[in-house]
């Protein structure tokens, strides 16, 4: 299908309630995500179109190509130059998640975006940390990298405390050996103490966090 045949029904698709309710999170698309994966399944993977979409700069656009892209076809640079394109916050999430974590590329961008001075670009190599202290811990330094969390983390841009953050807890919920300190780091600190959480929901308080994640696991 033609760009611009895709480009058509993603208009179609726009709910200005959704786009509203997206702003006010800092994102700026207006397809129900559902649908938006429905579509992605009807056009099945399609890499040349995936580009195009990317290309146009719209949110809703470049979610769609994410979804239909071959995540390891991306040269190591493409990845970087895509990385720093997307600003928003949905964008950025899915093309890490989704494309980033698959490609060969991965652990070396990794590196060099932790030390990358764009708060948006590093956030993304937190985000890929934050995974391999989950999946891939072996040949990280755990003591570290809390070591850098204590020190950077509360003056830290929103997005980029925010992945931090993530890789605080993540420390905390795995690691038995750090899981003291990592507490001790976050009820020092008090980021994102206060954060409205739903009912049902878990805090993101990193403290919280790691003891009600360790805990369900024990229960479970």
């Amino acid at each position: 299908m033609a760009v611009a045949e895709v480009m058509a029904e993603l208009a179609a698709l726009e709910d200005p309630k959704v786009l509203e309710v997206n702003r006010r999170h800092g994102d700026a698309h207006g397809v129900n995500l559902g649908q938006l994966r429905v579509l992605a399944k009807r056009l099945g993977t399609q890499q040349d179109l995936a580009r195009e979409l990317w290309a146009t700069g719209g949110a809703s656009a470049r979610l769609l190509a994410i979804l239909v892209c071959r995540p390891r076809a991306f040269d190591r640079d493409e990845l970087d130059a895509m990385v720093r394109e997307a600003r928003t916050p949905k964008v950025h999430d899915w093309l890490v998640s989704y494309v980033v974590r698959k490609s060969p590329y991965g652990e070396e961008l990794r590196v060099a975006w932790l030390a990358d001075p764009d708060p948006g670009v590093e956030s993304a190599g937190w985000a890929l940390t934050t995974d391999r202290v989950a999946k891939r811990p072996e040949g990280l330094d755990l003591g570290a990298l809390l070591d850098e969390i204590e020190a950077e983390m509360s003056g830290a841009p929103d997005r980029l405390q925010w992945a931090m953050n993530h890789c605080l807890a993540q420390i905390g919920i795995e690691h038995e050996k750090y899981r003291a300190r990592a507490i001790d780091v976050g009820e020092r600190l008090r980021v994102l103490e206060d954060y409205p959480t739903p009912p049902n929901c878990t805090s993101p308080f990193a403290p919280v966090w790691i003891t009600e994640m360790v805990a369900r696991r024990k229960s479970g």
